[in-house]
């Protein structure tokens, strides 16, 4: 495809004082979405939902990403897995809405039942009525087909074409970065933790939009009015994520004489300090000492994005009757913050409509981390 002209991708992967960025046909060309599918997320380790969606043992929650049908389940053993959300038997979905399942997993045409670890368990009338085995099909080989899957801060990360790396190497860089919080327990405050926006833009954007400061004095003055642009730093580690820093995070959040506990055991570099990281290719986190929050990104079409925001706490009490009230506050101020973006990344793709458009110019020092993003995103087309 003409659209997907790889020596255009030299400019995008040049040193950032001489590069453009991503063509427009990354924002706007159908077959280019189609190409990301496999080059960009089946290839590596994507996000696709949470943990929390079935934290009890026996719920099951059907994921649709990127028309692909995934079926995450949380087993009798605590265990978190993704599966196809297929029959083996003719292709059927097996569960069209969240739930929580008695004792198997059936399938609605023909009861083909599974266990929550996926193995065949019961084929009624295979061999004819009242016979429920056959020769021919062979319990032990029609398991529900397994993705390959890993839980990093409450993210379900899969790999669906099952070559990349471990997880644990894909994200080490990160995982050593923020080991002051990976690994620890997070807690989610239902539906006062969760917004969700409807994007009208191509998931690269978002991705863009977040990993810079440099839009703050205009997009968020109210923000920047106490975490200024100056305040900012970059962080750039290429091949693997991109964001900024802050070194004036001190919220002043309360209700009352309510106020969020902090993560125990912080160096003192989290007393004032918060992260925001785009871990490539669709989430976008934000690391403080009182909460986390995960932004995932679910690519719909190359100009429709939903973003599902889930904010986690430092304790089990935070997530109580007693602190719905600074929930929603901080939902609220979270919410304003994302909602000064919309514009933004609605406007660039738009903007990515301008036939003359060259991909733009990067500013080398307040540009890096979106030109660390455009540079990953082509050595995926690349192969490099």
């Amino acid at each position: 495809m003409d659209v997907l002209n790889l020596s255009n991708l030299e400019k995008v992967t040049a040193p950032i004082e001489s590069a453009n960025g991503l063509p427009n046909a990354f924002y706007t060309d159908k077959d280019v979405f189609e190409a990301e599918k496999r080059v960009v997320f089946a290839n590596n380790w994507t996000c696709i939902g949470f943990g929390k969606d079935v934290a009890e043992p026996g719920m099951a929650v059907p994921v649709a990403f990127l028309g692909q049908p995934l079926l995450m389940v949380r087993g009798k053993d605590n265990e978190l897995r993704v599966f196809q959300n297929v029959c083996r038997h003719r292709g059927m979905i097996l569960i069209e809405e969240p739930t929580t399942l008695r004792g198997t997993i059936r399938c609605p045409y023909h009861s083909w039942c599974y266990e929550f670890d996926g193995k065949l368990r019961t084929t009624p009338h295979v061999g004819g009525p009242g016979k429920n085995l056959h020769d021919c099909i062979k319990r032990e080989e029609l398991g529900l087909i397994e993705i390959r899957s890993h839980v990093f801060m409450d993210m379900v990360w899969v790999n669906l074409s099952g070559d990349a790396p471990p997880f644990e190497e894909y994200a080490a860089s990160l995982i050593e970065r923020w080991s002051e919080f990976a690994g620890r327990p997070l807690f989610h405050g239902g539906s006062t933790s969760t917004i969700t926006f409807d994007l009208e833009t191509n998931w690269k954007l978002a991705v863009e939009n977040y990993c810079e400061s440099y839009h703050l004095p205009w997009v968020h003055p109210g923000l920047n009015s106490y975490s200024r642009l100056e305040d900012h730093y970059n962080i750039v580690r290429p091949g693997e994520y991109s964001g900024q820093g802050t070194v004036v995070y001190n919220p002043d959040l309360k209700d009352g004489d309510k106020q969020f506990s902090l993560f125990d055991g912080l160096s003192g570099k989290w007393d004032t300090a918060a992260e925001y990281i785009a871990l490539y290719p669709n989430v976008l986190i934000g690391v403080h000492k009182d909460h986390t929050f995960t932004i995932l990104l679910d690519p719909k079409s190359e100009n429709r994005t939903v973003e599902r925001v889930e904010i986690y706490y430092a304790s089990e009490d935070m997530c109580g009757e007693a602190f719905d009230g600074l929930r929603k506050r901080h939902q609220q101020m979270w919410k304003e913050v994302f909602v000064e973006d919309i514009f933004v990344v609605e406007g660039m793709q738009r903007g990515r409509s301008a036939p003359l458009f060259d991909g733009g110019k990067f500013s080398p020092v307040m540009d890096e981390a979106t030109h660390c993003f455009h540079d990953w995103v082509a050595r995926q087309f690349q192969g490099t």
